[in-house]
């Protein structure tokens, strides 16, 4: 099942049918047991004809925060360490991908983050920025992993390389969080061979593209969600970005107007432009 949102509408997709429902955001997702609750409900929204995916939707989310874990796939360790050479920081990120305890940080709110079809920035005081194409989860209150969603955690690598203790302004800024185009709500986890796919498009033309499986993270989702929800308190539920195994070379940097299209397995495709101002 998926839940668009629009304004102050929900749009529901299920089973091939297509229905809308005039609901707190809020109260609507953050509820334990999710999928059989809204399978229970169906019959009380209204039935429309069809959902126009290629519209611009808002992020799935009203107040919720988003969190995202860093390091979780080798390939993410490897980046890292080569970015944080010079500045001696190298060695943190291997030791992060071994530890028992993972990388945890705050990624962005709801009007910093923009949705399938918004423009996504890139920092105007970095000359190394990339995509960073995450499966994202969907935990209740009481931290119930209930439903997944696509992620971008725009990033800045010459500032975070710089010094790891710059993460936060490589990470955190207007419009570097995007997530979309809905949330996905199953009664059963997504597969392990679920695949996440980027394609960079430079005037329309693909400049790179990779994809990968969830099967190589490193750690369990299960895992993620119960360290996050150690010492803080989500009253609305959170999302939480589970990191990323698909990162350009080195020499690659993202520029204004380049499209950036995450495809995920089951939940469907977020596509963003880049721009540099600050207000759009």
């Amino acid at each position: 099942m998926k839940l668009f949102k629009k304004g102050n509408t929900i749009l529901i997709e299920h089973a091939g049918l297509q229905y809308t429902s005039e609901r707190n955001w809020d109260e609507f997702i953050n509820r334990t047991n999710l999928y059989s609750k809204l399978l229970a409900e169906l019959s009380s929204f209204t039935r429309i004809s069809e959902i126009d995916l290629q519209q611009p939707f808002d992020p799935p989310m009203q107040s919720q925060e988003i969190w995202a874990a860093g390091v979780t796939y080798y390939r993410s360790m490897e980046a890292r360490m080569e970015e944080s050479k010079e500045a001696g920081g190298g060695s943190f990120y291997d030791k992060v991908y071994q530890a028992e305890r993972p990388e945890l940080f705050f990624k962005s709110v709801a009007h910093r983050t923009v949705g399938h079809k918004g423009k996504i920035r890139i920092r105007r005081d970095s000359n190394w920025n990339v995509p960073e194409p995450e499966l994202a989860l969907f935990l209740s209150s009481s931290g119930s992993i209930e439903g997944y969603t696509i992620g971008n955690d725009v990033s800045s690598r010459s500032i975070e390389g710089e010094n790891p203790l710059y993460l936060p302004q490589a990470k955190t800024y207007q419009f570097s969080a995007a997530l979309g185009p809905c949330l996905l709500v199953r009664e059963l986890p997504l597969p392990p061979d679920t695949g996440i796919h980027l394609q960079i498009q430079r005037q329309k033309v693909p400049v790179f593209q990779n994809s990968i499986t969830i099967s190589q993270m490193k750690r369990k989702h299960e895992e993620l969600a119960a360290w996050l929800y150690r010492e803080t308190l989500f009253p609305f539920g959170t999302y939480l970005m589970t990191g990323t195994g698909i990162i350009p070379p080195d020499e690659f940097s993202l520029q204004p107007a380049d499209e950036v299209i995450i495809r995920i397995d089951g939940i469907g495709e977020l596509s963003n432009i880049t721009s540099q101002k600050i207000l759009e």
